[in-house]
């Protein structure tokens, strides 16, 4: 195990998610496309591990890619995350975890000419956030 700032037993993480967020932070799950809560949102806020409550990304650096999951072209700190190169599913990507507690947050692709400032899309599942608007 990597060493996280925060961490937790199995059992731990059991207790504090849901047993979805479960599913998706801790054991590199996918939650199904176009449901997740905050795909289509456009509220202004800052986007937050849900399982550590970590800053990972802002709405500024949201944009609509069409792709099922909410879309980032930047996280809001290069420290935030970590990169870590994944090849199940037959295919070579790379996972997006969060560098404070390691969870799963989704994957992220390069030059597929998305039209944004780095060329690259943080596809991230809408359980492994938390908005915290301007208003909260």
């Amino acid at each position: 195990m990597a060493d996280y700032e925060v961490q937790k037993t199995d059992e731990e993480w059991q207790a504090q998610l849901t047993p979805s967020e479960y599913q998706v932070l801790r054991l590199a799950g996918t939650e199904p496309a176009f449901r997740g809560a905050y795909t289509d949102t456009k509220t202004k806020g800052v986007y937050a591990c849900r399982a550590c409550g970590a800053e990972l990304f802002t709405s500024e650096e949201k944009f609509e890619s069409h792709c099922g999951w909410p879309s980032f072209f930047d996280p809001k700190d290069s420290e935030a995350v970590e990169l870590i190169a994944d090849t199940s599913h037959g295919m070579i990507r790379t996972e997006v975890r969060c560098a404070r507690c390691g969870s799963h947050l989704g994957h992220v692709f390069e030059g597929e000419g998305y039209p944004t400032p780095t060329d690259q899309r943080y596809c991230i599942n809408s359980i492994s956030l938390r908005l915290e608007t301007e208003e909260s």
